[in-house]
This record gives C-alpha cells, sequence and structure tokens, in this order.
C-alpha cells in the first residue's frame, strides 16, 4: 500500500440507477470495475473517499436516490464527503480532508464523466494532486449530442496525459 494514495468514489449513488429509460453507458461493467477497485483498496488498507451529492430532487439528503449504491456501501472508517456542486473541492471539506490524511495521489472513478469526474479531475490537478484516471471505471448517459460511449472516450481522450494518468481497472495497484 501506498499511505499517500486514496480510491476517490465520485457520485456512484442510487439516483444514476434511478432514470426511466436510461441506463449508464456500460453500467453493469463500470460497477463491477468500481467493486474490484474498492475490493483491492480495502485488501490493501488503502484510504477511501466517497463524494456524494446533495442538492434538491433525486439528491435531496436522506432520499432513497441520495443514498450511495447499496453495492458499495462504506465501511466505517472510509469518509463521505457532501458536495453542493461538480466540483468535489469547491465549498466542501475535501482538500483539508486529503492533505489531513497525506493523500497526494488520487484513483479517480465515478459518474458523471462530463461532469462531476470531469470537473474534480482537473481541480485535483490545479490543486497538485497526482491522478489516475480509471478510464474504464467511469460512465455517463448518451446526451442529445453524443453518446455516453463517445462522452467518456473524449473525456479519457481529453483529462488523459493532461490532467491525470489514465490506467484501465486491471492496471490499477494500491
Amino acid at each position: 500500500m501506498s499511505r499517500d494514495t486514496a480510491l476517490l468514489i465520485i457520485d456512484v449513488q442510487e439516483a444514476m440507477f434511478s432514470y426511466p429509460g436510461q441506463e449508464l453507458y456500460d453500467g453493469p461493467r463500470v460497477m463491477d470495475r468500481i467493486i474490484s477497485l474498492l475490493g483491492k483498496a480495502r485488501q490493501t488498507g488503502t484510504p477511501v473517499v466517497y463524494i456524494q451529492h446533495t442538492e434538491d430532487e433525486e439528491f435531496t439528503r436522506d432520499s432513497p436516490t441520495w443514498q450511495i449504491s447499496a453495492r458499495i456501501q462504506p465501511e466505517e472508517g472510509e469518509r463521505i464527503i457532501e458536495k453542493p456542486t461538480w466540483d468535489a473541492f469547491h465549498r466542501t471539506i475535501l482538500h483539508e480532508t486529503l492533505q489531513q490524511m497525506g493523500i497526494t495521489r488520487l484513483i479517480i472513478v465515478g459518474m458523471q464523466t462530463q461532469f462531476c469526474v470531469d470537473t474534480t479531475t482537473r481541480r485535483a490537478y490545479s490543486l497538485g494532486y497526482e491522478s489516475v484516471l480509471v478510464q474504464d471505471a467511469h460512465s455517463t448517459f448518451d446526451t442529445e449530442q453524443l453518446s455516453g460511449k463517445d462522452v467518456v472516450s473524449h473525456h479519457n481522450d481529453i483529462l488523459g496525459g493532461r490532467f491525470a494518468e489514465l490506467k484501465l481497472e486491471s492496471e490499477v495497484e494500491f
């Protein structure tokens, strides 16, 4: 285990699986990869930090859709940080928490690629974190302009090598 690394799980909440007629691109396999990474992190004692979007409607605190996915329930000692915006660092205690933990490297996974994953990855870069974006462990929905697959591919291309190192889930070690 590298004591300076944390697994950052962004917005993997029940809302992501509750939109009628909409499915996350590669959703079941992305979830399997996130579960695998969570298992690897726990096995090595790597800190896990959950980011939980909190605002009105489907992300209202304590509502069923606000809950972190039942498939990756936090364990005792794993941190949960609520955020009100797309940026997990903005108006939250994430940066301070990571500094207190001695974290300088982030393994980033989660939902939605073009919103919270993108914004948080860029902000982590600006704050000096060494980040790995797990290229097959983040997802989003189709938009009017692009398929979810194209959104993920585009963001891997834009973020990778500039704001974060890209790795496949199978390549990530803690």
